[in-house]
């Protein structure tokens, strides 16, 4: 991973330069940038992969530069750095991968360098963005925001997605997240993948075990991954998916 320094204090650089390169993995670009406008420079020309940013630089501050970069289609992973009590809100904000504290330590760079070696934003957005905006075709991965952030759902750990009013609920194999996507936009993107079994309800085709009609009437389907529980078919949608059973 390629990493591109960015500091007004000369010897923060260095030091910065000396950790870095003492992590296996990691190459620190040279020259290192000491200023916003020298930074948005040397990203344009030497494409780093991480950029380990200061927040308070004079002229073009950090925030500003990561504001400028979040523009792009293919920015780099940013990790603020900054004094105890420099680290603002809006840094948190801004989408940044991570955030050491000066002096920095080895093992909080190493950790933040981690965490930066994960999707960017960027890459986040190719690969979760709907395939109505993107036009690149159905996604791999589904994004939901929780209390930890950003997670990344792959698509074949789905097992349904259920309509609740204005949200939609996604079962996956590892628990539960919301979604503030429409369930007919789900149905149409992912429709080789899904099924619809009621009004509210689609499930992943190739976690289907058995339709099982109840001593009432009612019809059941019973999953892989629900630990034996099961969701109501509507008598709609019962046809369908039987006859698409019958081609599994």
């Amino acid at each position: 991973m390629n990493v591109l320094i960015v500091d007004d204090e000369p010897l923060a650089r260095e030091r910065l330069a000396r950790m870095v390169s003492e992590l296996e993995g990691y190459t620190v670009l040279e020259p290192s940038a000491t200023n916003g406008e020298e930074a948005l420079a040397l990203i344009d020309s030497h494409k780093p992969d991480i950029v380990l940013l200061d927040i308070r630089m004079p002229g073009l501050d950090g925030l500003q530069v990561a504001a400028r970069l979040c523009e792009r289609e293919t920015p780099p992973a940013v990790v603020f750095c900054s004094g105890i009590d420099e680290f603002p809100l809006e840094a948190l904000q801004a989408s940044a991968v991570g955030h050491v504290v000066k002096p920095v330590r080895t093992e909080h760079l190493q950790e933040a360098l981690k965490r930066a070696e994960r999707p960017n934003r960027a890459q986040l957005s190719a690969l979760t963005r709907p395939a109505a905006e993107s036009g690149n075709g159905p996604r791999s991965h589904i994004s939901a925001r929780t209390r930890k952030g950003i997670e990344l759902i792959p698509l074949d750990q789905v097992v349904y997605f259920i309509a609740d009013h204005k949200y939609v609920t996604l079962r996956h194999e590892a628990g539960e997240v919301l979604l503030d996507e429409p369930l007919k936009a789900l149905e149409d993107e992912f429709g080789e993948r899904f099924v619809r079994i009621h009004r509210n309800a689609l499930v992943a085709r190739d976690r289907i075990e058995r339709l099982q009609r109840t001593p009432l009437g009612h019809f059941q389907l019973f999953l892989k991954g629900l630990n034996g529980d099961a969701l109501i078919v509507s008598r709609r949608h019962v046809a369908g998916v039987r006859k698409m059973m019958q081609g599994l």
